[in-house]
C-alpha cells in the first residue's frame, strides 16, 4: 500500500470528500471507562464477555489447527500482563534483506515462526537475511475505542503535528470488506485498521490457525506445510473464534492510570513542555455512535461511541531512528518506520521499544533520534530531578 504523505492542501481536499469531527453536539462526549478488572466496557453484556474471554484464552491443540508452524497456542499467551488482553513478554522474529534500495522478505515471508508441530518444518533464519528483528506483543484494551476513530481525526493529528515531527498514515485492506481499504491503526507497521482484521491475521501468524478472513496456512520458509496439516482450511470455519476475539477486544476497558503523585504531576507538566506529546497525544475522541465504519462492515455502538480516552499516542507511523527495517503494508517509505506505541499502561511494561530490547525508562527515552531528535535534546538538558519526575509520571500510566 502507498505511504498516504500528508500536506495542508491534501487535508483541504479531504476535509471536504469526508465528515469529520472531534465530537458531536448532538451526542454527549464522555470518558471511555477504564480498568484492569476484567468487566465490560459495555460493547458486549458480562456473560458474553466472560465467554468470548475464554475463547481467547483458550489453548489450541494440533486436532483444532495449530500449525503446523506457529508462536503460541492461545491468544492470552502474548496479551495477558496484568489481566487477558493487555500485554506480555512474548515478541516475534521476522527477517529479510535489505539490498540498498528495498526490504526484501525471507522466504515466506518476513514472519519468523518460532515453534512447529514437527521439527522437519522447523523455520531457521536463511544466510543472507541480515535485517532480524523482535516485536513486543502489544496491549489491546481500549483498542475497540481506537478502532471506533475516525480515520480523520488520525489525518488532524498529523496535521496539527510540526513539519519535523508529522506522522504518516497508510491505507490498508478491511478484510472483513473485500475491496475496500481504512486508514490502519493497529499492528507495530499500523498494518491492520480493524480488529476482525486484526483477529484473522493474528490466528493464522501466530497459532496457524486459518479462517475465512485468512484461508491461506504460512508456508515453512516457502515451502508447503500440507503434509503437515491435518485439518482442513478454513480451521475457524464462519470466522466463529476470530468473531469473539474482536469482540471481547471491543470490550476491554482502556487501561487505568496509577498512583499519581505530586512528582508525577511534574512530570506531566514536564512530558508536554519537552514535546514528548507531539507524538505521544494525551486525548483522542472516538467517532459518534451509528458511524459506519471498517468498510460498511461495523457501526460504531454507543459504548464505544464518542468516548474520549487517553492513549500518549498518535497511532502514526514515525522514524525515530529505531525502525525495524521491515515492511508490510506501507510499502517501501515505512521501511524504518514504526507506530508510536501508545504509553496508556505503561506501568505495566519491563521490556520496551519494539524490539523489548531496552529495559530502563531513561534509556529508552534516549534511545529516540530522527524525527524525536528535538525532543530528545530537550529531555537531555532537564536536571536528573526533573527526569525523575518525568519517568514517575511514565509509571503512573
Amino acid at each position: 500500500m502507498k505511504v498516504v504523505k500528508i500536506c495542508c492542501a491534501a487535508l483541504c481536499l479531504l476535509a471536504l470528500a469526508l465528515p469529520f469531527s472531534f465530537s458531536s453536539a448532538a451526542q454527549a462526549v464522555t470518558e471511555a471507562p477504564t480498568g484492569f478488572d476484567n468487566l465490560t466496557n459495555g460493547f458486549t453484556d458480562q456473560t458474553s464477555f466472560d465467554a468470548n474471554k475464554d475463547l481467547f484464552e483458550e489453548v489450541e491443540q494440533v486436532a483444532d489447527g495449530l500449525g503446523p508452524v506457529y508462536n503460541a497456542q492461545s491468544c492470552r499467551e502474548c496479551h495477558q500482563n496484568p489481566v487477558t488482553g493487555a500485554i506480555s513478554q512474548i515478541t516475534e522474529l521476522r527477517a529479510g534483506h535489505f539490498d540498498g534500495v528495498n526490504f526484501i522478505d525471507q522466504a515466506g515471508g518476513s514472519l519468523n515462526n518460532d515453534r512447529a508441530i514437527n521439527a522437519a518444518i522447523q523455520e531457521r533464519i536463511p544466510g543472507g537475511n541480515e535485517v532480524r528483528t523482535f516485536r513486543t506483543s502489544l496491549n489491546l484494551t481500549g483498542d475497540g475505542f481506537v478502532e471506533a476513530t475516525d480515520s480523520n481525526t488520525f489525518v488532524a493529528i498529523s496535521n496539527s503535528q510540526p513539519a519535523a515531527q508529522r506522522g504518516s498514515f497508510i491505507q490498508v485492506p478491511v478484510l472483513e470488506a473485500p475491496g475496500q481499504v481504512r486508514v490502519g491503526r493497529f499492528g507495530w507497521k499500523n498494518q491492520q485498521a480493524s480488529l476482525l482484521s486484526f483477529s484473522a491475521d493474528a490466528y493464522v501468524n501466530e497459532m496457524g490457525i486459518t479462517s475465512n478472513l485468512q484461508p491461506t496456512e504460512n508456508t515453512s520458509l516457502g515451502n508447503s506445510v500440507a503434509a503437515f496439516d491435518t485439518v482442513p482450511d478454513p480451521e475457524d470455519a464462519g470466522n466463529v473464534d476470530v468473531s469473539a476475539f474482536a469482540a471481547f477486544m471491543r470490550a476491554l476497558k482502556a487501561p487505568p492510570r496509577g498512583a499519581i503523585s505530586a512528582s508525577a504531576n511534574s512530570g506531566s507538566a514536564l512530558f508536554d513542555a519537552i514535546g514528548c506529546n507531539i507524538c505521544h497525544v494525551r486525548n483522542i475522541t472516538s467517532a459518534p455512535a451509528g458511524t459506519v465504519i471498517n468498510g460498511g462492515a461495523f457501526t460504531v455502538p454507543a459504548a464505544l461511541g464518542n468516548k474520549t480516552y487517553h492513549p500518549f499516542g498518535d497511532f502514526l507511523l514515525h522514524n525515530v531512528g529505531t525502525g525495524d527495517g521491515i515492511v508490510q503494508n506501507g510499502g517501501q517509505g515505512t521501511r524504518n518506520q514504526v507506530r508510536t506505541p501508545p504509553l496508556w499502561g505503561m506501568r505495566t511494561r519491563d521490556r520496551l521499544m519494539h524490539d523489548g530490547e531496552t529495559v530502563n525508562r531513561n534509556e529508552a527515552i534516549l534511545r529516540h533520534a530522527g524525527q524525536a531528535t528535538a525532543v530528545i535534546n530537550n529531555y537531555a538538558a532537564l536536571s536528573t530531578a526533573q527526569k525523575n519526575q518525568l519517568i514517575d509520571f511514565l509509571n503512573s500510566l
